[in-house]
């Protein structure tokens, strides 16, 4: 397939483009710079609302993960809304020049993210649950409607809704590796809320998988099967990296050093099921958490 990615420069982007090209596949970066004609690249400019809707003519299919990073800084009301809008307008105006196309693509992978579930403490939740609260939760499910122009105009539409990434190369499992190979780790709060977690590896796949299973269609969990406890997680990072997790985190304190994404992101948590991945028979590489760490720290 020839497939527009935008974010293509993040974390999964990056490693996005990498096993699309691996497998052969043709990968059409969509950028907010001058393109370059030797990376194939098309054209965007978010803020203006504009695509190179000539040079989209020619893709079978589009992932969308361009987006500001939630965890960049304190959660500022002018950060806030920066998170808001480059989410949702873009998204917006991705899927208008999608839908007014000649020549569409089949199929749009766009990224979610867990947060549209808020708060739920240990009740399981899967696809098929109603949204949250709070800023996260409010946020997915305004940049998850911004993708409706593009359902409407026929194309197969994916919003994946993406756990804590496990990767050595960034994302929060990153930011917690120095703390804990000095043997600064410890659980946060009460280390009973719930992390749904996935594999850099598998997340791949699992956009993979829905570019190229019909059947995927609407929301898609994208969480290792296995959702862990913050108590569970950081004893298990501790016992990979052989250090001992005696530090935690009171409440009150996550609260002073990160704000209000401390609620959000670090006491709050939630206990996502992939029910439409696993009904699809996606096949989970590193379905548990301490394979998946021993797997990503190796090297």
């Amino acid at each position: 397939m020839i497939v527009a990615v935008t974010g293509s420069s993040g974390l999964v982007g990056s490693a996005l483009v990498a096993a699309l090209e691996a497998d052969g596949h043709f990968v059409r970066p969509v950028v907010r710079r001058t393109p370059r004609s030797e990376k194939n690249e098309i054209r965007w400019d978010p803020s203006a609302g504009t695509i190179d809707t000539v040079e989209l003519e020619s893709v079978d299919a589009v992932v969308h993960l361009a987006g500001e990073s939630i965890v960049a800084q304190r959660w500022t009301p002018a950060f806030k809304d920066k998170i808001l809008s480059s989410r949702v307008g873009p998204t917006r105006s991705l899927c208008q020049a999608l839908a007014g196309m000649a020549t569409k693509p089949s199929v749009l992978v766009s990224a979610s993210a867990i947060g549209y579930y808020g708060n739920r403490g240990d009740v399981p939740v899967d696809e098929s649950s109603p949204p949250g609260e709070g800023f996260l939760a409010e946020i997915c499910k305004q940049w998850e409607a911004a993708t409706q122009p593009a359902r409407d105009a026929g194309i197969r539409v994916v919003n994946l809704r993406i756990g804590f990434v496990l990767a050595k190369e960034g994302g929060g499992l990153a930011k917690m590796l120095t703390p804990f190979k000095l043997a600064l780790g410890g659980p946060v709060g009460s280390g009973k809320q719930y992390m749904s977690w996935v594999a850099l590896d598998d997340l791949i796949r699992a956009i993979k998988f829905s570019l190229s299973s019909t059947a995927l269609n609407g929301p898609v969990n994208a969480t290792a099967p296995h959702p862990v406890t913050n108590h569970e997680f950081t004893k298990t990072l501790g016992r990979v990296l052989k250090r001992p997790t005696i530090f935690p985190m009171p409440s009150f304190a996550a609260r002073l050093a990160f704000g209000e994404m401390a609620d959000d992101m670090l006491i709050g948590g939630v206990r996502v099921q992939p029910r439409v991945l696993e009904a699809a028979r996606f096949d989970f590489a590193y379905p548990q958490l301490e394979v998946a760490l021993r797997h990503i720290l190796a090297s």
